[in-house]
């Protein structure tokens, strides 16, 4: 299974906000599998390919500056190599609908297909786990099951991909308890 929080993005709108860094881990057999990552800063583009800019409230989200991205490649030359790695595998995110909405409108630009063999949300899943609990963003949600951060890790892809890899464990076999 791929796991992951996927992106980081200029903004919340797939159509007008740009990707600026793609993170993916495997799950395989119940365990995170760390030796098979993704992991890319992206330099943001218009649906057109115009250079697009990082916005100030965006870089405070995620700390990713338009100097940090300026050498690198675009979604895409970036978007085949992700879609081969994920690949028909199962995509896991937190708040799947977000990140799945880039990906499609990107893919489709490219002429691309994003087509996960099935996506699952741990948003969703911490919904069903803990139902009377009203806050489940990544952070509220970490906490609640014990997880921690890498330091800097937080609203980096591949720091809130490993939190989500092990939140959706944790979820799914809390659930199964119940």
């Amino acid at each position: 299974m791929c796991s992951s929080d996927l992106l980081e993005t200029t903004g919340l709108s797939p159509e007008r906000d740009g990707i600026v860094e793609i993170g993916a881990v495997r799950i395989v057999d119940g365990q995170v599998d760390e030796t098979q990552r993704y992991e890319t800063l992206v330099r943001p583009t218009t649906a057109e390919g115009r250079p697009l800019l990082i916005p100030w409230r965006a870089e405070q989200v995620h700390g990713i500056s338009n100097d940090m991205v300026r050498a690198s490649p675009t979604i895409g030359e970036v978007l085949p190599e992700f879609l081969e790695f994920v690949n028909g595998w199962p995509v896991v995110a937190h708040n799947v609908g977000f990140d799945a909405g880039f990906m499609r409108a990107n893919a489709a630009r490219a002429g691309l297909h994003w087509n996960p063999q099935a996506e699952y949300c741990t948003v969703q899943l911490s919904r069903r786990a803990f139902p009377r609990e009203r806050a489940h963003n990544l952070t509220v949600l970490a906490e609640r099951l014990g997880l921690n951060f890498a330091p800097g890790g937080r609203h980096r892809s591949f720091g809130d991909v490993q939190v989500t890899a092990q939140a959706y464990l944790r979820l799914m076999d809390l659930l199964k308890q119940t």
